[in-house]
């Protein structure tokens, strides 16, 4: 698989196109993982709400540990996009070396302490005790999988900051590919198909839960070491590394590389910190209304991966042409994929309200679940274009190096009015499940004007300068 990069300052390419290329598998990539996770869902929720709470309950404390590598690959992804743009390829080359020292360093610890606080993790979420053996389960199998989920996150990052987002986009679809059939042979009984008149018997391990968290792993750390291969091949061009490079800490990298990422860091404790929260609030609405959130919040994922895609192409593109000295090349770029954004989330909140409860439907046989989650994906469908927007002025935000105003906004919406207005909704005024996603849609709307706002003043020009590492002259040694 030969690696295509963008040529994001190429004064003859034309923006629209760079921009398209470059987020067009970036949402495919979304919206074919994110349709085959619901499918994921799909497949866990036939065994009943218990077994689809169990899951749900657990994303979110899972989430808030990956974050920690997470955070990292925005740190990697803007200071990648720095140095290609400037065209300093050997110091880009030093970063990805450092990306899987880093990993490793913190993939393997975090991955025991994740198993440690399997029982504690549901337990500390609210699950009710019927849904606690499941949730742990999956958690200690979830666990194994933390350093290769890791690794497959900020490699990810690194190939878009290169500007090749079609290489993580067809490793990550053929991850969730290997998972629904993994899925498919590991939850279930052995059963009986009949396909054109003719029955045959499938094997299967009836592992339920497990067989979900099992395949998940499973998919994940293969597709993490493909990513990993293919980053030593000669057709991954001017990103190639060699087994033969250094791989030693450099503390300079490092120092540079965490204090673009803390920020960013502390932005994905902020949020997944916050999503825990909300779930344990909805957790004490009763099963019914956490898995009813937990299915909209996955239907609705489908909806938002255009503004994904686009503020993460942002990123890059900002970072590409500031590393250029272009200025107003990253200004177009941001203006365009906001009018480009717009226009897709417009067809996708149309579609998100008016087959609400049939996108439901598709996961649950729950009739109860269905009407409920219907009634918030009618709610959610009104916030999609500034949530696009939302993500498009972060993503550039995060590109130009400024990762510490994203971080205070998020900290100030989800905790100031996400939080602090489902503990009001929900304690106090004993309102329902809907309302709580009022709450949430409220959050969307004061972080889109923040980041614009931000955006706006124009300091993100200058909140950053890339410093090559003095490792750089011998990166190739």
């Amino acid at each position: 698989m030969r690696q295509r990069m963008v040529s994001v300052t190429d004064p003859t390419s034309n923006p629209f196109s760079v921009i398209i290329t470059l987020a067009w598998p970036i949402f495919l990539e979304q919206v074919l993982v994110s349709l085959v996770q619901s499918i994921d869902t799909a497949m866990v929720g036939f065994l009943g709400a218990n077994a689809t709470a169990s899951v749900a309950i657990s994303q979110n404390p899972i989430n808030l540990i990956n974050s920690v590598i997470l955070a990292l690959g925005v740190g990697f992804t803007t200071m990648i996009a720095r140095a290609v743009g400037a065209g300093q390829y050997d110091y880009s080359k030093l970063l990805i070396r450092q990306s899987i020292v880093v990993v490793i360093a913190l993939g393997i610890p975090l991955s025991a302490l994740c198993f440690a606080l399997s029982r504690q993790i549901p337990i500390w979420m609210g699950a009710a005790p019927e849904i606690l053996d499941d949730a742990q389960i999956y958690i200690r199998i979830i666990a194994f999988s933390m350093l290769f989920r890791g690794l497959l996150m900020v490699l990810t990052a690194i190939y878009r900051g290169f500007g090749d987002s079609r290489t993580p986009m067809l490793i990550n679809v053929a991850i969730n590919i290997l998972n629904v059939v993994g899925n498919y042979l590991l939850i279930y009984d052995v059963h009986d198909v009949t396909l054109f008149g003719h029955t045959f018997s499938v094997w299967g391990a009836n592992l339920g839960v497990a067989g979900a968290a099992l395949s998940t792993t499973c998919s994940q750390t293969l597709g993490s070491l493909t990513l990993l291969l293919m980053c030593f091949l000669p057709r991954s061009g001017p990103m190639r590394i060699s087994v033969h490079d250094s791989f030693r800490p450099s503390r300079d990298t490092l120092q540079e590389v965490f204090r673009v990422s803390l920020p960013v860091m502390f932005e994905r404790f902020t949020i997944s910190g916050a999503f825990v929260m909300t779930s344990s609030i909805i957790a004490t609405l009763g099963t019914v209304s956490l898995a009813a959130n937990s299915l909209a919040a996955q239907a609705e994922s489908l909806s938002f991966m255009p503004g994904f895609a686009f503020g993460t192409a942002a990123t890059t593109l900002v970072g590409q042409s500031l590393g250029a000295n272009r200025e107003d090349l990253a200004r177009k770029y941001v203006r365009l994929s906001g009018w480009i954004g717009s226009i897709v989330m417009l067809f996708m909140s149309f579609l998100l309200f008016i087959l609400s409860e049939n996108i439901i439907a598709l996961f649950t046989p729950d009739e109860q679940v269905i009407v409920l989650g219907g009634q918030l994906l009618k709610i959610l469908a009104f916030i999609q274009v500034p949530q696009m927007l939302a993500m498009v002025y972060s993503g550039a935000l995060k590109g130009a190096g400024d990762t510490k105003s994203p971080f205070l906004i998020t900290l100030f919406s989800m905790w100031g009015v996400r939080i602090l207005g489902s503990v009001l909704v929900v304690r106090v005024f004993h309102k329902d499940l809907r309302w709580v996603c009022a709450a949430m849609c409220l959050d969307n709307i004061v972080r889109f004007f923040l980041y614009l706002y931000r955006y706006l003043q124009g300091k993100w020009v200058t909140a950053y300068t890339l410093k090559a590492s003095s490792e750089e002259n011998t990166a190739k040694a």
